[in-house]
């Protein structure tokens, strides 16, 4: 069994077949599914098909690149729901910043006072995170630990592979590994997988995006999080059926409502 732990299937572009995605899935042996918050329109699509499928849960919360829409009286109406299990996507992407630098400042200090507010939040509700961290390494570590992240933990979502990350298992944080891992350019993942403590290994597709190889170009689905499994087994020398059984345990001690999947 897997338990694909972010995928973003209230995505539109999988507006058209969701419910033959998740079937394809279930049949793929991926029993639960964790629908990130990532930006507050899309909340009631996550929420419609939590209550379709006991196998899906969803969390709330507002991408770095979304901070601007960030309304905490939104995420509040939500956050009560029984399937609602985490707080996040939420964190710091200095990818995409402005050229302009008194743009380029404000941009930041936006994405960490709301990225701060659902640290917080998080631990106000007693939710884990499920955070984003994209060429911001050094300020989300320092914000998480500032702000007791650790009391709640949660997981790091697409792991960037950043080593000086690798510290936060001690402070209860996961660490999600999806299709990147498969990718030929995955070089310092690939490296660093060994480095990750076994019990804190997460996956996940990041679906509609990061597709797996070999359908690299096409639309990400969780049925793919089997590839994921595979180049797992591969690199740490174990059993596939040995990583399926680790990760759902993994899954299931971070977000525990998923215990009740069998």
């Amino acid at each position: 069994m897997i338990i694909d732990t972010h995928c973003h299937l209230d995505h539109e572009q999988y507006s058209q077949d969701v419910h033959e995605v998740i079937s394809n899935a279930l049949k793929s042996n991926v029993k639960g599914f964790l629908i990130p918050g990532a930006d507050p329109k899309d909340l009631p699509k996550a929420v419609e098909l939590a209550q379709q499928y006991d196998e899906v849960y969803f969390s709330v919360g507002v991408h770095p690149y979304d901070a601007q829409a960030y309304d905490e009286e939104v995420l509040r109406k939500y956050v009560s729901h029984p399937k609602c299990i985490a707080i996040g996507e939420c964190g710091l992407d200095y990818f995409r910043l402005p050229e302009d630098e008194s743009e380029k400042e404000e941009e930041i200090k936006r994405q960490k006072e709301v990225f701060i507010k659902q640290v917080n939040f998080a631990r106000e509700v007693n939710k884990p995170l499920i955070i984003h961290v994209r060429n911001a390494s050094n300020d989300s570590k320092k914000i998480l630990l500032d702000n007791k992240a650790g009391e709640v933990g949660g997981v790091l979502h697409c792991f960037n592979a950043d080593e000086q990350l690798l510290s936060l298992a001690n402070e209860n944080f996961y660490f999600g590994i999806g299709g990147v891992l498969t990718f030929k350019n995955a070089r310092k993942l690939v490296q660093v997988l060994s480095k990750i403590p076994k019990e804190k290994i997460v996956v996940e597709t990041d679906g509609p995006y990061l597709t797996p190889h070999p359908f690299r170009g096409k639309r990400n689905e969780p049925s793919y999080t089997n590839y994921v499994v595979e180049k797992i087994a591969e690199l740490l020398e174990m059993e596939v059926d040995e990583v399926k059984t680790l990760t759902t345990k993994n899954a299931k001690t971070l977000f525990k409502e998923f215990s009740n999947i069998n």
